[in-house]
Formats: structure tokens, C-alpha cells, sequence
């Protein structure tokens, strides 16, 4: 059984900093497309960040040169580095395993930045 599970969401103010976690089983981590993703209130679910099995990324344009992710591939684990953050970050963020027609999700963790 595939499982997602996003931690390290919270509480942070306008400029500060903030790292998520989410941890991978059921699959075979290395091989998949690993992303994550964000839903505003009120809002469509949207792309934040990708890393291939690789380790090629592509980030939204909102986030780049902010945000940074990363795989630890023996720990089955994806990051996502957020920094500078600002209000309209506040969102569920989460996280996602791709690989073909495969595709599976987390459960959210939520992101608020205000002060």
C-alpha cells in the first residue's frame, strides 16, 4: 500500500523559514517524479516544485529562487526548503509520487505565514 506522509507545516512569519518533509512506502522511491504542490483557500490546487529520479527540478515561478527541493533517496523522503516566505504562500501543501499512470498524494500539511 502506497503511502504519503507530509510533515513540518506550522505557524511562521512573513520572511521566515520553514522546511517540509514527506515520507514515501509502498513504492520504489527512486523511481518516481516527486512534487509538491499547494491549495490556497478558495483556490485550485497548483504546482510548487518538482525533482526527477534524477534530481532535475523545475520550480513555479512564484517559488524559484526561494524555495528548494530535494530527494534522499535512502530514506525515501522528499524536502521542500522554504524560504523567505511571504503571506501568500499560506496553503496545504502537498506532496505527490508520479510515475506514469501512476499517481499518488499525501495528505496535506498546512502552511500559514503572518505575522
Amino acid at each position: 500500500q502506497v503511502q504519503l506522509v507530509e510533515s513540518g507545516g506550522g505557524l511562521v512569519q512573513p520572511g521566515g523559514s520553514l522546511r517540509l518533509s514527506c515520507a514515501a512506502s509502498g513504492i520504489i522511491f527512486s523511481a518516481y517524479r516527486l512534487g509538491w504542490y499547494r491549495q490556497a483557500p478558495g483556490k485550485q490546487r497548483e504546482l510548487v516544485a518538482t525533482i526527477t529520479s534524477r534530481g532535475s527540478t523545475m520550480y513555479a515561478h512564484s517559488v524559484k529562487d526561494r524555495f528548494t527541493i530535494s530527494r534522499d533517496n535512502a530514506k525515501n523522503t522528499v524536502y521542500l526548503q522554504m524560504n523567505s516566505l511571504k503571506p501568500e504562500d499560506t496553503a496545504v501543501y502537498y506532496c505527490n509520487a508520479h510515475e506514469g499512470i501512476f499517481d499518488a498524494w499525501g495528505q496535506g500539511t498546512l502552511v500559514t505565514v503572518s505575522s
